[in-house]
């Protein structure tokens, strides 16, 4: 295999770079690998830096000492090592032997060979080096690859996606993240090793499929590669060509929701609530006598899925309830009256509040044109909610000008019918009826509970 060389300007943060030079110093090949020099050579700042080298890792821990060396991998030759109080990962040159649980090599075996290591990595453009000047080796035409924008396996793509069939939706992610065309065989092996996916831990799958719906492009790779996300998503496969006959819909359940993903911004919680917001109707259409499709029911339905689908993920608690919360909450409606922003605030709280109105946004946009009144409203209800906000009105206890001890004083006991009286009190509040004033508070509570004795 021939290397290709170019030289990039690309300043590398100063542990890095440090670390490069003194195991340089030492006598040994050191360079940063993997999805950082893809992030340099796409003008993306990386995240974080794996470094490579030829030193084993009693020599690298003889180079920086064992205060500055953890070994957190040593197995698979990889030692943390503390760089200007950075802790930064290095790893042996290695060739993997066989992947029994499709995730770990039994066993490695250490090179002197920058060139047999790149040979066992996922992806062409994942098989860079960068060296400490600037200059970026490349045994696997990934830089090629790069420019035209192609994602390929390095080497046999059955053999890389059996050693590991997370590379599937890592490579999908790729794709939704950068637009990546995925090179015609590693896309048919994609397609034909997908039930491997089914071998995977749900946690890493989550993981990646996470990263990969917030890709500028997941609506074209959800599309494209369906059939692979039905093998952990089987709940989606109905979705797909269920025709709606509805004159406010002019995409199928899957295209409407697929359009309706780029609309939305790019957070986990508002990507997965627009994929599964009308994952439901499926179980909930119904065919007037006019001919008029209808789908009674869909928003709590599909919140049910929702949440079962996301606790077989083992998605965090926070993300779950939001997404679920969103889902079941898409159709209620957002009146552009103040009575209505305050009765939302008081329900949701603001920042759910703002969440909904992204995804009500999301799906009414990717309606037909007899829908699109309803942004206008949207737009409205959220000037409404700037101005709710910003005067402080009252929309929750915390709020109001009375508290309980107040109630108490009055002569209402502690106890359920006292939380009553406070809640009908913040109910005339929401409703405009009743002024969030002490004073006022305090009459209308004595006359509710004079009524109740």
């Amino acid at each position: 295999m021939t290397s290709g060389m170019i030289h990039v300007d690309y300043k590398l943060p100063k542990e890095i770079e440090m670390l490069l030079r003194r195991l340089s110093g030492h006598g040994y090949e050191a360079y940063v690998v993997g999805g950082a020099v893809r992030d340099i050579l796409i003008g993306k700042t990386p995240e974080d830096y794996d470094v490579t080298t030829s030193a084993l890792p009693e020599e690298v821990i003889a180079v920086f000492g064992e205060k500055y060396c953890h070994p957190t991998g040593i197995a698979h030759g990889t030692v943390t090592v503390v760089s200007e109080g950075v802790p930064v990962e290095v790893t042996t040159f290695r060739i993997d032997g066989d992947y029994m649980d499709s995730r770990h090599p039994d066993h490695v075996s250490f090179t002197r060979s920058l060139e047999e290591d790149v040979k066992r990595r996922d992806f062409t453009i994942n098989a860079l080096a960068l060296s400490s000047d600037g200059t970026v080796i490349d045994y696997c035409r990934g830089v090629e690859d790069l420019r035209k924008r192609l994602l390929r396996t390095v080497g046999d793509p059955k053999q890389r996606f059996s050693e590991d069939a997370l590379r599937i939706l890592r490579g999908l992610r790729f794709a939704a993240e950068h637009g990546f065309k995925i090179e015609k065989e590693t896309s048919a092996m994609m397609i034909r090793k997908k039930d491997s996916l089914s071998d995977l831990s749900v946690e890493r799958i989550w993981k990646e499929f996470s990263k990969l719906i917030c890709g500028t492009y997941c609506a074209s790779v959800l599309r494209r590669y369906f059939e692979i996300f039905t093998v952990f998503l089987p709940e989606i496969a109905p979705m797909r060509g269920f025709e709606q006959h509805n004159p406010h819909h002019i995409y199928d359940v899957w295209e409407h929701t697929l359009a309706a993903m780029t609309y939305v911004p790019a957070t986990v919680t508002l990507r997965a609530a627009v994929l599964f917001h009308d994952i439901g109707k499926p179980q909930c259409f119904e065919l007037g006598e006019d001919g008029v499709g209808h789908f009674r029911g869909h928003p709590k339905v599909s919140a049910v899925m929702a949440d079962a689908i996301l606790r077989r993920l083992k998605a965090d608690n926070d993300t779950r309830e939001t997404v679920v919360l969103l889902v079941k909450a898409h159709d209620v409606p957002l009146e552009p009256v103040m009575k209505s922003v305050r009765r939302r605030l008081a329900q949701y709280g603001e920042e759910r509040v703002r969440l909904l109105l992204e995804v009500k946004r999301a799906d009414i946009s990717a309606h037909s044109a007899r829908s699109a009144y309803r942004i206008s409203e949207l737009s409205r209800f959220e000037t409404l909610l700037d101005q709710a906000i910003k005067e402080q009105l009252c929309f929750a206890y915390s709020s109001m000008d009375i508290n309980g001890k107040d109630l108490i004083g009055l002569g209402i006991p502690p106890g359920v019918r006292l939380g009553s009286i406070k809640k009908q009190l913040l109910n005339e509040i929401i409703e405009g009826t009743l002024k969030n004033e002490k004073t006022s508070l305090l009459q209308r509570a004595e006359a509710i509970w004079k009524d109740s004795q």
